[in-house]
């Protein structure tokens, strides 16, 4: 604990290695994304709905579960590479073949047999998947134990996420998906999702090695456990302590609702973008595109205001006005404010509020990743024992499994306002305008409702700067009671010099 404490400032090349290994996790956020998933077995392979909600709630279930698990093991392994680099390095290429297969399903068989075949590549992906961000996200207390540095440290990983998945998502949709005269099927073409898969493993499998190779040389500097027999009993004892600190119930509590908002959202977002809004997947690209400022703006502002006003009344704001701005474009089309669809107005709006609502969104993330960080230390001087790993584990053990629910519930919506499923090839891809009103008028309020709550019970959370720099105080001194001086890493050799 001692050698995390006295850890030296971290140089932007290694917040940006660290921050690289996002790349991965959100290139294969894109691959998993329930927006796109959804639509491709909905729309293109003919999976109604109702399954396909159930098939990515129970991938979504079994992942949750075992996070914890992963983490927990991530915490307390011992190795002569630490005790997250041997997962990060393991999920690579499992990650990149889960993906590749994903996005090509096979053909001539039946639909129940889809559905089998989707659940059993979504359950590998997703647990690989978590053996890698885990264990990788688990790193930002040890190597940034300063309370406004970690922050800093995290706004690069979100903005290398965000570049990343918003690079990868405008090639999706205006190379792969984009419908023109020589590309009649668009969002329609099933072989085109199988490339996009190729790509898309290709891009999660360098990354990770590039930036846990990044990040190696700082393996001996990072806090290394102890070596203990606990019984199943203390296990779980300790396990039980971490998921019950206060600040994290709250985060968890806040993450159960704000989950099933998003799975529902993004459960909806491309049937919206594509038949509420009237877009192309060239225009849905070139809004990606536009609003990529938002990631820079998130990143720059992040430390910087969560610095001046404390990171808790920072998040609260900024949470507070993104969900805001994230109901205005569909509630002023709803009162029959917005322009027509095929109005050169639409984009432009939606790429302003975008922009906008993201910017305020990245800045809430990235601080309140920021604040599970600070949980570590918290939590390790209640228990004398570090989870980092068991702890991130925990702050998305509820949004996963709350997002299957919620895309579960956005399927229902399909269902109820009688979305059409599969198309005939040729066919006109055109949805009745009263239908996409109806699916409006059913999600808008449900998110607002969800996304306020979620807000609401962050007011529980209790660590300051000032109660997190006593936690350090008290790790240093309880570290420098309980180890022989021997057992401190000195000098760059031992450390790492930082870059």
């Amino acid at each position: 604990m001692t050698a995390a404490a006295s850890t030296p400032r971290l140089g932007f090349g290694t917040k940006a290695a660290y921050g690289l290994g996002s790349v991965a996790q959100a290139v294969a956020g894109v691959a998993l994304s329930q927006a796109m998933i959804n639509f491709f077995l909905v729309r293109v392979v003919g999976l109604q709905p109702a399954i396909v909600g159930l098939v990515i709630l129970t991938s979504l279930a079994i992942d949750a579960v075992f996070d914890p698990v992963i983490g927990r093991i991530s915490d307390t392994v011992r190795s002569p590479w630490g005790r997250r680099h041997p997962f990060m390095y393991a999920s690579a290429l499992p990650i990149a073949l889960a993906i590749v297969f994903l996005w090509r399903p096979p053909h001539g068989v039946s639909l129940e047999a889809l559905a089998v075949y989707t659940l059993a590549l979504l359950i590998t992906l997703r647990l690989c998947v978590s053996l890698y961000q885990v264990p990788s996200d688990a790193l930002a207390p040890e190597l940034a134990p300063d309370y406004h540095e970690r922050t800093s440290l995290i706004s690069f990983r979100y903005f290398f996420g965000i570049f990343g998945g918003t690079v990868v998502t405008i090639i999706l949709l205006s190379v792969f998906l984009r419908r023109d005269a020589s590309h009649p099927l668009g969002p329609l073409d099933r072989d085109a999702y199988g490339r996009f898969g190729l790509m898309a493993a290709i891009i999660v499998f360098v990354s990770i090695l590039v930036s846990s190779a990044a990040t190696h040389r700082y393996i001996k500097r990072l806090w290394r456990a102890p070596q203990r027999q606990l019984t199943l009993v203390q296990t779980f004892r300790e396990v039980f302590a971490a998921l019950t600190n206060p600040s994290l119930v709250a985060v968890m509590a806040s993450g159960l609702l704000s989950g099933v908002a998003a799975g529902m959202s993004a459960t909806l977002d491309t049937f919206m973008n594509l038949y509420f809004w009237g877009l192309t997947p060239q225009v849905m690209g070139g809004m990606v595109f536009f609003t990529a400022p938002a990631t820079i703006l998130g990143v720059i502002l992040a430390p910087a205001v969560s610095r001046r006003f404390d990171k808790k009344r920072t998040m609260m704001i900024v949470f507070a006005l993104a969900i805001f701005a994230g109901v205005i474009p569909v509630a002023l089309r709803l009162v029959g404010l917005m322009p027509p669809n095929g109005s050169p107005w639409i984009p432009v709006i939606l790429v302003v509020d975008r922009i906008f609502g993201g910017a305020l969104a990245l800045m809430g993330f990235t601080i309140i990743g920021s604040m599970i960080a600070d949980v570590a230390e918290d939590q390790a001087v209640k228990s004398g024992t570090r989870s980092e790993g068991v702890l991130f584990a925990a702050s998305g053990l509820l949004p996963k499994f709350t997002a299957g629910f919620g895309g579960l519930l956005g399927n229902f919506m399909l269902v109820f306002v009688h979305f059409p499923v599969g198309v005939q090839a040729g066919a006109a891809d055109v949805i009745a305008p009263s239908i996409m009103r109806q699916l409006a008028l059913l999600s808008l309020p449900v998110g607002f409702v969800l996304n306020s709550l979620a807000l609401s019970v962050l007011i529980f959370y209790r660590i300051d700067r000032k109660s997190h720099e006593a936690n350090l105080e008290a790790l240093a001194l309880a570290a420098s009671v309980t180890e022989p001086p021997t057992s401190l890493p000195t000098g760059a050799a031992a450390a790492g010099e930082p870059v």
